[in-house]
């Protein structure tokens, strides 16, 4: 089917930097827990991200006239692949480079571009993403989060919730209501991306507990804040469509497959000389194979202009799945008291937080709606 084409595409030879990028994360991880890298990109480490930013594996794509290294999208998925396979702590980055860095290099204004994609690719801005709100769920046309104009700028009020990593950053890029919607069934109109400095006067946040004892999320309140002129992120009204492009490029990169990934492995090590797990650890990793086949298609067409949303919803909701139910599946196929304390830890920590991953970036009900409708299903 047309709309759930996947072009076949190869990373391009690279040993030299993944030889580069391994001896790197060997040097780098040497006291990184068991805990610490099932956490993943979850993991937020502002000394790591400068590290990374060093070697100009942080904006990769983006010119050099705003701090990038003019390289593929092939390349930085090569980068992406093995930060991701080490347990990396890469999250005071993640979001910047991998969604927000690039929308203010497509859309921003020529002064937003020199003023913070260079500090993004050096490491050393964190951002966030402000779309869900209380009360509203996945019904992101329902916020109430408004930005009105006054002279100088514009006045924001409202609040956003699990917001990943927000008591950590240092800017929001939010989706808010710039204008009342025009009548029902047009709620999407009047809907605007604005820049939110998160050191501003009136901002309040407030980390949210989860199961593990951690705060990577947070609710977020704005009372009468003010933001300048220009932190309108391109066109105002166009909120909506920006936002769901910007999507494509959260939902389909490798981390909504390799969240699990340093489980896996450790688990093949310890149980390659168990004839019985031969066959389930291999279906564990064709499914595994099969998804990167897919998320190297996506990064190939957004790297050709294309705009992949169905394709990336697809991989979303097939990679959360698949990372979701991976520490299950180990568990029933192997005794985990008689494995390394290594595999254990992390298969701990993983049972306890794989229920989020397909919350994060959209549930899977949203991923299958936007399926759906873009098939013309519904």
């Amino acid at each position: 089917m047309e709309g759930l084409r996947f072009p076949l595409r190869d990373p391009p030879p690279a040993a030299a930097l993944r030889a580069r990028l391994r001896d790197f994360l060997r040097e780098a991880g040497r006291d990184w827990t068991p805990e610490i890298r099932a956490r993943s990109w979850m993991g937020f480490s502002r000394e790591f991200s400068l590290a990374v930013g060093r070697e100009g594996w942080i904006g990769m794509g983006w010119s050099r006239d705003y701090g990038g290294h003019d390289r593929s999208a092939m390349e930085r998925l090569i980068v992406l692949e093995e930060l991701l396979a080490a347990g990396a702590p890469a999250g005071a980055h993640w979001i910047g480079d991998r969604q927000s860095g690039p929308l203010i290099l497509r859309l921003g204004t020529e002064e937003q571009r020199r003023t913070l994609l260079p500090g993004i690719a050096r490491g050393e801005l964190a951002f966030c993403i402000g779309l869900s709100e209380p009360d509203s769920g996945s019904d992101l046309a329902s916020l109430r989060t408004r930005a009105e104009r006054v002279p100088g700028g514009w006045v924001l009020n409202g609040r956003k919730l699990w917001t990943t990593f927000g008591h950590l950053c240092d800017y929001m890029i939010a989706l808010v209501r710039t204008s009342p919607a025009p009548e029902k069934g047009a709620r999407h109109q009047g809907l605007s991306q604005v820049l939110v400095d998160l050191r501003a006067s009136g901002i309040t946040i407030r980390p949210i507990r989860d199961l593990t004892g951690e705060e990577a999320f947070n609710e977020i309140t704005f009372d009468d804040v003010r933001l300048p002129e220009d932190a309108l992120i391109g066109q105002e009204g166009a909120g909506w469509a920006q936002a769901t492009s910007e999507l494509a490029f959260e939902r389909s990169g490798p981390d909504r497959i390799l969240s699990s990934y340093p489980l896996l492995a450790e688990s093949v090590t310890a149980l390659r000389d168990d004839p019985a797990a031969a066959e389930p650890l291999g279906r564990e990793v064709a499914r595994l194979w099969a998804l990167r086949r897919m998320s190297l298609s996506i990064a190939g067409m957004l790297e050709d202009g294309e705009d992949p949303v169905r394709q990336a919803a697809l991989v979303k909701d097939l990679g959360n799945s698949y990372e979701q139910a991976l520490p299950g599946n180990l568990r029933r196929m192997a005794d985990m008291d008689t494995m390394p304390e290594e595999v254990r830890r992390m298969h701990a920590y993983l049972t306890q937080v794989a229920p989020t991953f397909s919350l994060r970036g959209g549930t899977r009900e949203i991923m299958r709606g936007i399926i759906a409708k873009e098939l013309g299903l519904r």
